[in-house]
């Protein structure tokens, strides 16, 4: 998994704040490459209130976005 915050629907706005790159990895501005194991294991940190949850909206699924610009779960 690639994650670009240059890429994704939900730059700068309230869920850069609390996305897990920012938050954790401290990498916005550059993309963060995870593998599998990985992106499961920061699920299951998300899933257990342990660290943000993975904000990520690709650009080409913006339109999707829930009103109130919550993105999906990872």
């Amino acid at each position: 998994m690639i994650i670009d915050c240059n890429e994704c629907a939900m730059q700068h706005t309230s869920a850069c704040s609390d996305c897990v790159v920012n938050v954790l990895l401290h990498k916005m501005g550059e993309p963060v490459v995870l593998s599998g194991e990985e992106h499961q294991a920061l699920g299951n940190l998300a899933d257990a209130g342990m660290v943000a949850p993975l904000r990520l909206v690709p650009l080409s699924e913006s339109a999707q976005t829930p009103e109130g610009g919550e993105a999906a779960a990872s």
